[in-house]
């Protein structure tokens, strides 16, 4: 039952890393073409090194161990063992700070997105709103903050968190914001393939923050994180090499992505407050929305396809 039950966690976090990256995948794709076959080479085998370990291995060990301070790093690294059930038990008694962290980033992550990002419409609450709501969005932002800061009133710690949650994304967002700027600005300029490679090294960091993150939704068990997100980010990365211009054609995939993101910070800020949800449930709900949108986006894809041989 255990080894079933982590099957399904660690599938949900491949899933939910895979389509949670395909922006970064698009933009890596973009700057991969300008640069040469070697450091392109470079960039795809050592990429990965700093990616998976770096970013996938270093940040959730750092996340937890900045919440429970009395616990060594030391320590922290033998959970993954099963040698320490004194980390293992801390983890465990300190999850609703993780969690209410992780639930207000990825709300705030959904409603941006919902608010204030171009997409094409796809489930109902998309198709109701209109450019001039982008405003609502920093009311969202401001709402959810005064109510959770209220629920969480007796505990001072997690009030902290739930502010950092949201202090966090919109730094993160100032971080991608600039990204995506010096994106166009490097696709213009004739700067060397080194000066990319260090870009798309950079890049890849701040657009992996919000897969860590959600991570905690499926599980706080660290080692089922490192290994759904770092196979996650391995296939990413073959998928950069196939092709994601392929899979950016599937309209409504971002949709079925950021939907889930939004269920996964609402599950998040549930368990943070102690309400228990089956284990399968971040999974089961994820690969659900995930799939209907790109069955949709595939079954468009290829009507249209079937249209336009029809119509020659």
């Amino acid at each position: 039952m255990v080894f079933l039950e982590a099957l399904i966690v660690i599938f949900g976090l491949i899933l939910f890393e895979v389509v949670n990256s395909v922006d970064n995948a698009i933009i890596n794709a973009h700057v991969l073409k300008t640069m040469s076959h070697k450091w392109r080479k470079r960039f795809l085998v050592f990429g990965i090194i700093t990616s998976v370990f770096l970013v996938r291995v270093i940040l959730p060990l750092l996340i937890v161990w900045l919440v429970i301070p009395h616990i060594s790093f030391a320590e922290l690294i033998k959970v993954f063992t099963g040698s320490s059930a004194l980390a293992t038990e801390a983890i465990e008694q300190q999850k609703s700070i993780i969690l209410i962290f992780g639930g207000m980033f990825m709300l705030l992550l959904y409603f941006h997105w919902l608010f204030m990002e171009r997409k094409h419409p796809f489930f109902i609450q998309e198709k109701l709103l209109k450019e001039h709501h982008d405003v609502w969005f920093f009311a969202f932002a401001a709402l959810i903050l005064v109510v959770l800061l209220y629920f969480a009133r007796n505990n001072p710690v997690m009030m902290i968190a739930t502010a950092l949650g949201s202090a966090t994304f919109f730094i993160i967002y100032g971080f991608k914001e600039t990204a995506e700027r010096a994106e166009t600005k490097l696709m213009k300029s004739s700067k060397s393939d080194v000066s990319k490679f260090l870009y798309l090294e950079v890049l890849d960091a701040t657009f992996s923050f919000d897969g860590v993150i959600g991570a905690f939704a499926f599980t706080t068990n660290l080692l089922y994180i490192i290994i759904g997100l770092g196979i996650g980010a391995i296939v990413l990365r073959q998928l950069t090499i196939l092709g994601i211009n392929r899979i950016a054609k599937y309209k409504w995939l971002k949709n079925g992505a950021m939907t889930a993101i939004g269920f996964l910070g609402f599950f998040m800020i549930l368990e943070s407050f102690g309400i228990e949800l089956p284990i399968y449930l971040p999974t089961l709900v994820t690969s659900a929305i995930v799939g209907y949108a790109f069955y949709k986006s595939h079954k468009h894809l290829t009507d249209t396809a079937l249209y336009g041989y029809l119509k020659k």
